[in-house]
């Protein structure tokens, strides 16, 4: 850290300073947050689901932020974007010399998280081999690590999400049920965008205002056939996708108000509103 006190306020105010805040107007998704307040304090396991972009990972930290734990780790692993033969690795740890090219002990993300919250994004992804050594570590509170002869404690809080329905996943042999079970103690279920109108406009003017700034370019107000188009489109991508699209206007915009010519696609289109 910077000498400086007010240099080290700084620093820690900028640590700080989630941006991935959760701005909401739509009363489904009032009710999705209220339940989440209720239970943050508690050490349940948490299964956030919901439509890829819909916000699971921002409404995880937000449990966090208000649990006992806020002031420890939040340590979160996607379970999708990591190849199966390195996930338990990358979960558990390894011991020096457990496999070819472990050149020294490895902490993995189970002892990272001690005393705070592990977030496993996507769950639904991981093999079910590795699902059942993920079942004990959750049941007993000990991990093995990879070529490790001793069990290690771990406190941790589990939070997992999933854009399957993995009921259906259980079903067709591809998800444990006692690990669904485990894990699905609180299920937060985030709406899609479409399903919450009120939220649309109220994070346009949000994603406007945050890359206004970002870019050093004017703030200026969405008119209001662009307010339309914004209501009227189905966003597939859910909030990502609005997000990407607010950015996209906010530099493309010309004059004094964000247009509907400003409110399109990647590749330049103007938004299917079917």
């Amino acid at each position: 850290l910077p000498p400086d006190p007010e240099l080290i306020a700084a620093v820690l105010a900028a640590v700080a300073n989630d941006s991935r805040e959760l701005v909401y107007r739509d009363e489904a998704m009032a009710k999705v947050i209220k339940l989440a307040q209720q239970i943050a304090g508690s050490d349940a396991s948490v299964m956030v689901t919901g439509e890829s972009g819909t916000g699971k990972e921002v409404l995880a930290r937000y449990v966090h932020t208000r649990s006992a734990r806020a002031k420890r780790p939040f340590i979160s692993i996607n379970c999708a974007a990591i190849p199966e033969h390195l996930l338990e690795s990358e979960l558990f740890g390894h011991e020096k010399g457990a496999f070819t090219g472990a050149v020294a002990r490895r902490i993995g993300k189970f002892e990272e998280a001690t005393g705070g919250t592990l977030l496993l994004d996507e769950i639904s992804e991981m093999d079910v081999r590795l699902q059942s050594k993920l079942l004990r570590a959750i049941q007993e509170r000990v991990i093995d690590r990879v070529g490790g002869t001793k069990p290690v404690p771990v406190d941790i809080r589990i939070i997992a999400t999933s854009n399957r329905n993995l009921v259906d996943a259980v079903r067709e042999g591809t998800f444990r049920e006692d690990l669904l079970f485990r894990l699905n103690v609180v299920n937060l279920k985030i709406p899609p965008l479409r399903e919450r109108p009120a939220d649309i406009l109220e994070l346009a003017q949000h994603f406007v205002k945050k890359y206004a700034e970002a870019n050093g370019v004017p703030l200026r107000p969405v008119s209001a056939e662009a307010r339309r188009v914004l209501s009227a489109n189905r966003w597939q991508g859910n909030v990502r996708e609005l997000e990407n699209t607010m950015h996209r206007a906010v530099l493309m915009a010309q004059g004094d108000e964000i247009g509907p010519d400003a409110i399109i696609t990647p590749d330049g289109d103007r938004l299917d509103l079917a």
